[in-house]
């Protein structure tokens, strides 16, 4: 992705501003209805503007309810079903379902052993969700003076390691990359990937991947 790609998470999703006073409670309701309206909209092919028309409400107004900016009335709602041809039931989908999260405190993740791991490499898991969310888990590596190896891993899916501390230089392929705190490189796993060269220690970095659908 360059500069100028737009992100995802803002094509796809949306975003509003929170009174601090608002519990967060109150917004998973608005969230769903958002969520469900677009998609029905685009799915049925119509623009906001002919949507808007259709139900008899401003272009405004339809675009603050697809980006749960606004609170829909009961009366607004079942008009927005009967134009899109769904029952009412079918934009409050998602309202009441369970979105998984975890937390670890510092210092809690448990220690893992990777394949390849060596003595000086230490990964502590910090967290992995799976399931609709495919496959993702955030490890913190601590790479000190005992590192006498430098392991190659290769794995389906993209991976993202960040730098905290240390300096160090990291293959990927034919590519070498010297990389220090605040550095960021992410990369297809699939490409023989690794420390190089440990050139200050201690070194820490946070590596999240990304697994395919596919990875069991």
């Amino acid at each position: 992705m360059t500069a100028e790609e737009p992100l995802l998470r803002n094509e796809a999703g949306s975003a509003r501003d929170r009174d601090p006073a608002e519990p967060l409670e109150s917004m998973v309701l608005e969230q769903a209805i958002a969520v469900n309206v677009r998609h029905h909209r685009t799915v049925s092919g119509l623009s906001v503007a002919d949507m808007a028309e259709r139900i008899g409400i401003s272009k405004a107004m339809l675009s603050k309810i697809e980006n749960a900016q606004t609170s829909c009335s009961l009366a607004t709602l079942q008009r927005l079903a009967t134009a899109l041809d769904v029952p009412v039931t079918s934009l409050l989908r998602g309202a009441d379902a369970e979105r998984e999260a975890v937390y670890t405190a510092a210092g809690t993740g448990p220690r893992i052993a990777r394949h390849g791991t060596k003595s000086g490499h230490e990964y502590e898991l910090l967290g992995a969700l799976r399931g609709q969310h495919k496959r993702l888990e955030s490890l913190m590596v601590t790479l000190t003076e005992d590192s006498q190896s430098y392991p190659l891993f290769q794995h389906p899916g993209t991976e993202f390691i960040h730098m905290m501390e240390g300096r160090m230089s990291y293959g990927h392929g034919r590519e070498t990359y010297v990389l220090g705190p605040g550095d960021s490189l992410q990369f297809d796993g699939e490409g023989a990937h690794g420390p190089v060269e440990l050139t200050e220690l201690p070194i820490r970095f946070l590596s999240v991947i990304a697994f395919p659908d596919s990875t069991i």
